[in-house]
């Protein structure tokens, strides 16, 4: 292959060259949407993938993603939490590391691991107020207490619209945090960062089959602010109080929907 046609990412710390190829070459598994992984220089903290050319995002090629994310999502995974299969490295999302520890049930992995560890740190470092803190709180031992039955499911983790490409090939995922989750936290977070056609690609995830679970009646979409928190939080913590605020927000919804 050209060097016209490969990317080669360095790594944001120690070992990130070597998760992203994992996590890559495990989404890989269940679609070839997914950026194929080309060659992991462990030394130089660097891995080379191909390089996606861009094309406009239209309706067909968004329902193409969904059915790929379906297809994507049944591999499954061991446990909430569980990393890629053979990877005992660390997990990130974007430059922050996460926690990945294999986990029974949704909930308690979710809150503990993805919602508190990030707005924990944010507010140490002042872009969430005690108050605000408190919410999120609230709004996590609500979601411990309702301990939902979840559905299990291998997901990108970092879904946000700059991950999901569109290419003249058609869709391609980039830049995974993936894990054993909640197959709707990746569709939430595809609705938060504004993903183009955004309800074709719903549409062709679930004409493949994909699930997104049965609580509360199936009536998924007034959920979405729960897996709204984990990703939020994350962007308190990073980018500032402005996503504070909006954290606070997801976790007020997150009570009048959980309660």
């Amino acid at each position: 292959m050209s060097e016209s046609n490969v990317f080669v990412k360095q790594g944001s710390a120690p070992g990130a060259a070597a998760a992203e190829a994992a996590y890559l070459r495990w989404l890989r598994e269940g679609s070839n949407a997914v950026v194929e992984v080309l060659d992991l220089d462990d030394e130089a903290n660097t891995v080379t993938i191909e390089r996606v050319d861009s094309a406009r995002p239209t309706a067909d090629a968004a329902r193409q993603a969904g059915r790929e994310l379906a297809a994507i999502h049944t591999m499954g995974a061991d446990a909430f939490g569980a990393p890629a299969d053979g990877w005992d490295g660390p997990n990130f999302i974007g430059r922050a590391q996460q926690e990945c520890t294999p986990t029974k049930r949704w909930a308690e992995f979710y809150t503990r691991q993805r919602v508190l560890a990030f707005a924990e740190k944010a507010h140490r470092r002042g872009n969430l107020d005690e108050a605000g803190l408190d919410v999120v709180k609230r709004a996590c031992d609500a979601l411990l207490q309702e301990d939902e039955d979840a559905p299990l499911a291998r997901i990108h983790g970092d879904l946000w619209a700059g991950n999901l490409l569109f290419s003249s090939s058609g869709p391609r995922f980039i830049d995974p945090a993936a894990h054993g989750g909640h197959p709707l936290t990746d569709i939430a977070m595809l609705e938060l960062f504004g993903a183009p056609h955004v309800s074709a690609l719903i549409d062709g995830y679930f004409a493949a089959g994909g699930s997104l679970g049965n609580a509360s009646g199936g009536d998924w979409e007034r959920r979405i602010p729960v897996h709204q928190l984990h990703p939020l939080a994350v962007h308190a913590y990073t980018h500032g109080p402005s996503y504070g605020s909006a954290l606070v927000r997801a976790a007020e919804e997150t009570l009048r929907v959980v309660d």
